[in-house]
């Protein structure tokens, strides 16, 4: 499995767009092969910094979300209101406590 948490700084005034743009487009996301798992976070300390944090089966379907027709239309949408570079990472899990 991989965990897939990326960072994303919006303008101000586009902060409202982007929670328009996810809410049309989570459940697309979230049922796309090989995803798991879909939040949305927000930054308490940084207002306008909200992260998603997904669960995909592989990196391949990772993969293939990333080369979808959702993705196409998602992200340049998205990469268009934001004011810093957003920041991606991808984990395996390491240790788990129940």
């Amino acid at each position: 499995m991989i965990i897939r948490l990326v960072r994303m700084t919006f303008k101000e005034d586009k902060i409202q767009d982007f929670l328009e743009l996810f809410n049309e487009y989570k459940e697309a996301i979230r049922n796309q092969p090989g995803c798991t798992h879909l939040e949305l976070l927000k930054d308490i300390h940084h207002p306008n910094s909200y992260s998603t944090y997904s669960h995909w089966q592989s990196e391949e379907e990772l993969n293939n979300y990333r080369h979808s027709e959702t993705f196409g239309k998602v992200w340049p949408a998205t990469k268009a209101l934001f004011s810093e570079k957003p920041v991606a990472h991808s984990f395996e899990q390491s240790v788990i406590l129940k």
